[in-house]
């Protein structure tokens, strides 16, 4: 189950806190890490801040954009501050993300996104993810080092995953409702808004109504059967659209 589990970091500027964050995964039985368009990498520097988790740096992937490092998840739930302007799903608190997290991951994979050390996931990204998390801190002072946001979270997941019953280093199942990937979502999306307007419902490719959609789909949760169904209806409306 806990090879499931990805951590994504995105634009990595000091590659050294691609070594602590590994060392972080490591101790809390993560080994899935991609890094979307580091600024260095590979880099003598994050070998040796791994101290004892090269295995997890060698290992890793590198990746061009965000989309590519998660298509194939089910859940993607990206670290940030709430940003209330985008209407996604917020965990409040980290155990709560962690025990839906280790959830999703006994069929599929899932990812923690993290973004740039200094100004953290663009709004762009936040959109590529299904939910937010948000650690919470000092008030006056809530600023976390990379490494250390990967250390919080990655600890609540390992806490969420020994407290199933079916805990073990095993390979994981999937479950039989199982979740749609970002991909597969993306698809349905793409579809939904070509519908929309060769129907008229919208006139701009780029719409708030879009975003608002997709903010219900994230909401909903549709399982890939669900997904399948809807997929079908739209189908189903564009044959009768061409009639």
């Amino acid at each position: 189950m806990l090879s499931n589990i990805r951590i994504v970091l995105v634009q990595t500027y000091h590659p050294g806190n691609i070594g602590a964050s590994a060392r972080a995964m490591k101790t809390m039985g993560l080994t899935d890490l991609v890094l979307v368009n580091p600024r260095r990498f590979p880099d003598p520097e994050a070998s040796r801040l791994a101290a004892g988790a090269e295995d997890v740096i060698e290992a890793a992937r590198v990746v061009d954009s965000l989309e590519a490092a998660v298509s194939d998840c089910v859940q993607v739930i990206g670290a940030s501050a709430r940003l209330r302007s985008m209407p996604l799903p917020h965990f409040d608190e980290p155990t709560e993300m962690a025990e839906s997290l280790v959830d999703h991951a006994a069929g599929d994979p899932v990812a923690l996104v993290f973004g740039r050390e200094r100004f953290g996931l663009t709004n762009d990204e936040i959109r590529c993810c299904s939910h937010q998390v948000s650690i919470p801190a000092n008030p006056d002072y809530g600023i976390l080092n990379l490494s250390q946001a990967v250390q919080v979270l990655a600890y609540e997941t390992f806490r969420a995953w020994r407290q199933r019953p079916d805990s073990g280093f095993q390979a994981a199942r999937p479950t039989p409702d199982r979740q749609p990937t970002r991909e597969q979502l993306g698809h349905f999306h793409e579809h939904l808004s070509r519908l929309m307007q060769t129907s008229g419902f919208i006139t701009q490719p780029h719409a708030r109504t879009e975003e608002q959609l997709q903010a219900l789909f994230a909401r909903a949760q549709p399982s890939r059967k669900e997904l399948s169904l809807l997929r079908g209806l739209l189908s189903s409306l564009e044959r009768h659209q061409g009639e």
